[in-house]
């Protein structure tokens, strides 16, 4: 599906996605990531949802954002309490949903100048 984007925001957007692959600013990337409003793009070490770990949401934290979308895959899927402590503990919000309405909300966040962070797990075919 693609999306639409204001080309002069210069806010990072999602521009398409799809099974297998998420287009940010027109680049197609095959992986997961870590992508901020105003910040660059970072590859994503999780190749599922069960591979996360703790450390994988201190390196969220580290990134300082307003807000976090966490994009579990094809499906909704929460982390385990104790993966979340870290966020709880920053004081950083945070929301759980499939990775595909994950790229539409963080596209209306960006677009409302909000200080959001997408990890995004991107679910080989």
């Amino acid at each position: 599906m693609k999306l639409q984007s204001d080309p002069h925001s210069g806010a990072n957007t999602i521009t398409g996605y799809g099974d297998g692959y998420v287009e940010i600013n027109r680049t197609p990337y095959s992986h997961a990531v870590l992508l901020s409003s105003d910040g660059e793009i970072q590859d994503w070490a999780v190749q599922s949802f069960d591979e996360l770990r703790a450390a994988d949401f201190s390196q969220m934290v580290t990134l300082k954002p307003e807000l976090i979308l966490i994009g579990t895959g094809k499906r909704q899927r929460f982390p385990k309490p104790e993966l979340l402590k870290t966020l709880i503990e920053a004081k950083i919000g945070f929301e759980v949903m499939d990775s595909q309405a994950a790229c539409r909300t963080y596209n209306i966040l960006v677009g409302e100048g909000r200080q959001v962070l997408l990890a995004l797990i991107v679910e080989a075919v």
